[in-house]
Formats: structure tokens, sequence, C-alpha cells
């Protein structure tokens, strides 16, 4: 019985071995391709740049707010309660647009998620496409990316189809731009035979567009103005709430002096 089943042991083993043995297996490194591919280098940068805009905005907004919320909490024994519920609500307004515009560059589906995809994607898709075209044409059974997750311990550079990943993208890239070149020149046979109607129609949407533009801006510049107009006015209370307190004081004083005069005269 025991001879039986280490037969059985050693044949299992010898099966999953030579099964094992006409396996292909290959790898590459997504990081080096990448860095050479020159349309990724070119978007990361033109997405580090776009995030380093957001995030100066967000934080010259919140500085502001900071600036708010000191000059109330300094200001605040003088104001009346209306000037401090009116500043407060002020201030809740700038932080909840602070949150939106958070939300807006960096939430799940925020401009920060879209031009990822936008600028990103289309070249991890190509070399996810050249690597599926290598792995069938080449038969490999395994194709695994040695700066992921994935922990190579060990690593046979024979193995290593970068390079050929590479120049498979590097050919597709040529081919991308000698198509756009046709279709460039087609373009141009096609706009010289454009007519007159035509382009007035594309005259006409352009000029519809520029105008919701112009519009947009003239209902962003009435809000702020009507924003500046209640921090004027506020301003100008807070002023004359001074200047009477003051006047008060004075009063005060000028009263005070006259009975200690009046009370020094009546002593006489």
């Amino acid at each position: 019985m025991k001879k039986y089943i280490l037969s059985i042991v050693l044949l299992i083993t010898v099966t999953f071995v030579s099964a094992q043995k006409y396996q292909r297996i290959a790898y590459i490194d997504m990081e080096y391709i990448l860095e050479n591919v020159p349309a990724y280098t070119e978007a990361q940068n033109s997405l580090n740049a776009k995030v380093e805009k957001w995030r100066n905005r967000l934080d010259k907004d919140a500085r502001s707010i900071e600036v708010l919320k000191t000059d109330l909490s300094n200001e605040k024994a003088i104001l009346t309660k209306d000037l401090i519920e009116e500043r407060e609500e002020d201030i809740t307004v700038q932080q909840q647009e602070l949150r939106r515009l958070e939300s807006l560059y960096f939430g799940p589906n925020g401009e920060m998620y879209q031009l990822r995809k936008q600028l990103i994607q289309p070249v991890q898709d190509q070399v996810y496409n050249a690597v599926q075209n290598i792995a069938s044409r080449k038969k490999y059974d395994f194709v695994f990316d040695k700066s992921g997750d994935l922990v190579m311990l060990f690593s046979n550079k024979k193995h290593d189809i970068s390079d050929l990943v590479l120049k498979a993208i590097n050919v597709d890239i040529k081919k991308q731009n000698k198509k756009e070149q046709i279709e460039a020149k087609k373009n141009a046979v096609v706009n010289k035979e454009l007519t007159e109607e035509q382009q007035k129609r594309l005259d006409a949407k352009q000029t519809l567009k520029d105008k919701k533009e112009q519009d947009r801006e003239a209902k962003r510049k009435e809000i702020e103005a009507k924003r500046l107009a209640r921090i004027k006015e506020r301003d100008k209370k807070r002023k004359l709430l001074l200047e009477k307190k003051e006047a008060l004081r004075k009063a005060r004083e000028e009263a005070k002096k006259k009975k200690e005069a009046e009370k020094e005269n009546g002593n006489e």
C-alpha cells in the first residue's frame, strides 16, 4: 500500500514538473517603460502642473478663511450681535466653497481623476496592448510587472521584455503619427471645400459659446461685487460703531470732569 501511494506521489510530481518546464514566463518593468515614453512624461508633467495650481488655490483660500476667523476673534468684544452673525455667515459660506473646490479638484470623480484618465490612461493602455500582442505572438503563459506589488527575489535579464514592449510602442506611435498626418491632409482639403454658409454656422456656434462664457464671467463678477459690497458695508458699520463708542467715552469723560469742577467750585 505504501509503495502504491509513493508511486502515485512520484507520478504527480513528475507531471507537475514536466508541465512547469514548458511554461513560458516573462516580465516587464512598467516604470522603466513609462519613463521612456515621451507622451507619458508630458502627460505626467501636465497633470502635476494642474495639481500644483489647484493646491495653491486651496491653500490661498484656506489662509484667507483663517484671517477672517482671527479678525473676528480679536474684534468680537466690540461688535454687535448682528455684525458677529454676518461675519460668521461669511466665514461659513467661504468654508463651504473651499470644501466644494476640494471635492471638485480631488474628489472620487474630480478633475484630477478625469484629467489623469484623459492624459495618462491612453499611454498605459498602449503599454498593456503591446504586452498582450507580444505575449500572444511569443506564446508566453505569464507576464509579470517587476515594478508592481509582485516581489521578485531574482529575475533573469533574458526574460525581461521591457525593451521589446518599448519597441512595439514606438512602432505604434510612428503608425499613429503617419495616420494623423494623412488625416490632417484630408482635413485640410475638407476645410478648403467648406462653403460660406457652413463657415457662418461654425462662427455662429463659436459666438454663442463665447457669449455663454462671457455671461458666466459676468455672473461671477456680480457675485464677487456683492460679496465685496457686504464686506464694505460691514466695515462701515463697524467704523460707525467704534466712532459712537469713542464719542460716548469722551462725553462721559467731559461730564465727569465737569462734575468734578463743579464740586470743587462748591467747596470753595
